[in-house]
């Protein structure tokens, strides 16, 4: 298996804030098995990658709510090689965006999304649902990571989904590494760090424990993919739940 860097953005300067957004890839993981990540989803625009989703239901895709820009996106399923037209991927029109609704660009906080797909998508071995558990508790500290973004800030997506371990980082320390910001919220993010992790790219893919998603990939270090000075920071999925049901239900 091939090894590639792509994991998240680097370090801030000490006078930046949270203010400063970076999406996020993979950086020093290895290429998942092919199609053993069913729930991954490739947000594309004009048929390039673009950030990352997972199903969390047979017509709703999560992500992050930076992804969404003013251009329309498409959501590719089933893939792991997004060159390969041959693997049996679909590609499914977005129907509506539900952004949360106080989402802020400028602090990160409730950076999490809502696509209804077009049509209902249908389930097989290579497309699946993942789950997410309305539980406040990760019993797990070693999670995992994957996308289809970048080998380092200014590098090239990769086409090929990767891989990574991560560790969960107590949230408390988590705060205090980005000491910078007072907006670092203890209930509504967690954050994350291995020796791979996420990068430009891997913006909105799941942040998994054991077979859930507990984390939706916010930002991390503006400098350099997969800081240990500034984790990588995601949205905790499990303070959502209200707002999750209700767009679902609607």
């Amino acid at each position: 298996m091939t090894i590639i860097s792509l994991l998240l953005l680097a370090s801030l300067l000490p006078h930046l804030t949270f203010t400063a957004h970076v999406d996020v890839g993979i950086v020093n993981g290895k290429e998942a098995k092919p199609h053993s990540r069913p729930y991954m989803v490739s947000l594309q625009i004009n048929g390039h990658h673009h950030c990352c989703g997972f199903l969390i239901s047979d017509e709703f895709v999560m992500t992050a709510a930076h992804c969404q820009k003013n251009q329309v996106m498409t959501a590719v399923v089933g893939a792991h090689d997004l060159k390969n037209k041959n693997e049996g991927s679909v590609c499914i029109g977005v129907k509506s965006y539900h952004k949360h609704p106080d989402y802020s660009n400028e602090s990160n906080l409730n950076d999490i999304m809502l696509l209804r797909l077009e049509e209902k998508v249908k389930l097989s071995t290579n497309v699946n649902l993942i789950l997410i558990k309305n539980k406040e508790e990760i019993k797990c500290t070693v999670c995992s990571v994957a996308g289809w973004g970048k080998r380092q800030i200014k590098g090239s997506a990769n086409d090929r989904l990767m891989e990574a371990n991560v560790t969960i980082i107590k949230n408390q320390q988590c705060k205090e590494k980005w000491k910078g910001s007072e907006k670092y919220s203890l209930s509504k993010m967690m954050c994350a760090y291995g020796h791979g992790g996420s990068c430009k790219g891997d913006s909105g893919g799941p942040l998994v424990c054991g077979n859930t998603a507990v984390g939706v990939m916010s930002f991390g270090d503006r400098e350099r993919c997969n800081s240990p000075e500034y984790p990588n920071v995601y949205t905790k999925i499990s303070a959502y739940f209200p707002w999750i049901r209700k767009i679902i239900k609607s």
